[in-house]
């Protein structure tokens, strides 16, 4: 079956561009099970990549000397960044809060990482800050790891020192993520069908238990001004939940299988979810639309069918910070680079066995992460926004759908704030 719709060129459809990889070492003695990179993560403010080696390992490293290895303006330097030469340049990182190589053996299977810091990544909500155990200021960052045996780690991405232990979920804690306020709250999600909401500046006090999903919960994400969390799991969940009150929001349907990835646009006003029915689907999580439709496998799958096409399930889709692309991965062996208003790719790359995606801090290049431990890298899609599309995220912002739709200008511009036209 084709990868593209039929009316697609698949011929004027571009290939991103390899820039690196982190390949993970090769020993004689690996299974093949417990190899598996399951996630990568950036640190808010550029300095670190992280990612989940396979066999307990995590490692972190400076993405300013990843970058000065990458193929990033052209030529053909290919980077192949490993252990040793990392270090090396990395030499002078004993300074102060200098990012240097740290590995760091979290003592079982890692399936989930997420940076945390107390400044605040985008827009701020007050937070009343308590000192406790430990003086989390501005200049710490954390790195927060899921295991299989159901723990956090809490550890100091400077010096890789652990910080906390949090023991509360039974099963796998299958994805992290932090508050992007600043608060150091930690929203972790678990095979246990539970979210658990941690303080972190209350050394790790687990504040509230969110229930409601049937069994699995593979992903959650905030929205941008931390207000909303959006959870996905099996049996077709998607979840919104208020995180100011704790409650359930509301429920989304229309996916056909397994719901396994998420994440809020740099605006708030879209949401990414990602399935093994071969599709992306992008909402108004407002209101609960489905705006846009990212198929993966053509001619679609019936729902009856959906669940089968596991040579099209989706693993992983990511928003860059430009707003106007997302990235996918899928079991076809293709990373896709999606426009929102666009229903087939702008750019594709081959990658095997890609379990997981994320763009750069800055969005400029695109990680992926394998079954074999290792890292692979491209450049994302060059777009000058325009100033509508600033004008609208500026908006949208600050705004949701039901106040856009309400405001006093002709309806051309309320479907365009609305991302509807």
């Amino acid at each position: 079956m084709a990868s593209f719709p039929p009316s697609v060129n698949e011929n004027l459809i571009g290939r991103s561009r390899t820039v690196g990889e982190l390949l993970a070492p090769v020993s004689p003695f690996d299974k093949k099970s417990g190899r598996e990179n399951w996630t990568v993560a950036f640190a808010p403010d550029g300095s670190y990549f992280a990612w989940s080696q396979g066999h307990r390992i995590v490692k972190l490293v400076p993405w300013s000397q990843c970058l000065k290895n990458f193929s990033l303006h052209g030529g053909k330097n290919f980077a192949n960044l490993n252990h040793s030469k990392l270090l090396r340049q990395s030499s002078d990182g004993d300074q102060k809060n200098k990012p240097c190589e740290q590995v760091i053996d979290c003592g079982d299977i890692v399936w989930s990482l997420a940076f945390g810091s107390s400044v605040p990544e985008k827009q701020s909500r007050c937070v009343n800050i308590e000192w406790h155990r430990f003086r989390f200021g501005q200049d710490q960052l954390l790195l927060a790891t899921g295991l299989a045996n159901g723990r956090i780690k809490i550890w100091d991405a400077y010096t890789g020192k652990l910080l906390l232990n949090l023991m509360d979920h039974t099963e796998v804690v299958r994805h992290l993520t932090f508050a992007p306020d600043g608060s150091l709250i930690l929203v972790s999600a678990s095979r246990d069908k539970t979210l658990r909401v941690w303080d972190l500046k209350d050394d790790g006090n687990m504040m509230k238990v969110l229930r409601g999903h049937p069994n699995w919960v593979y992903s959650c994400a905030f929205s941008p001004d931390s207000s909303i969390l959006c959870s996905v799991g099996t049996n077709k969940t998607v979840f919104l939940w208020n995180m100011d009150k704790y409650i359930l929001i509301r429920k989304l349907v229309g996916h056909h299988n397994d719901v396994v990835a998420c994440e809020f646009s740099p605006d708030g006003a879209l949401l990414a979810t990602a399935s093994y029915d071969t599709r992306v689907y992008i909402w108004d999580p407002h209101i609960g639309a489905i705006l846009m439709e990212f198929g993966h496998l053509f001619p679609p799958p019936t729902p009856i069918f959906a669940g089968g096409a596991n040579d099209r399930w989706v693993r992983s889709v990511s928003f860059s910070h430009d707003g106007q692309h997302i990235a996918t991965l899928a079991d076809d062996k293709l990373v896709r680079f999606w426009r929102i208003d666009e229903d087939y790719p702008v750019q594709v790359a081959p990658l095997k066995n890609g379990l997981c995606c994320a763009f750069s801090t800055d969005g400029s290049v695109l990680a992926a992460g394998t079954q074999d431990g290792s890292v692979y890298f491209w450049t994302s899609p060059k777009h000058i926004p325009s100033l509508q599309h600033l004008c609208r995220m500026a908006v949208r912002r600050v705004m949701p759908t039901r106040k856009v739709e309400n405001l006093p200008v002709p309806s051309a511009i309320i479907s365009f704030l609305s991302y509807r036209s």
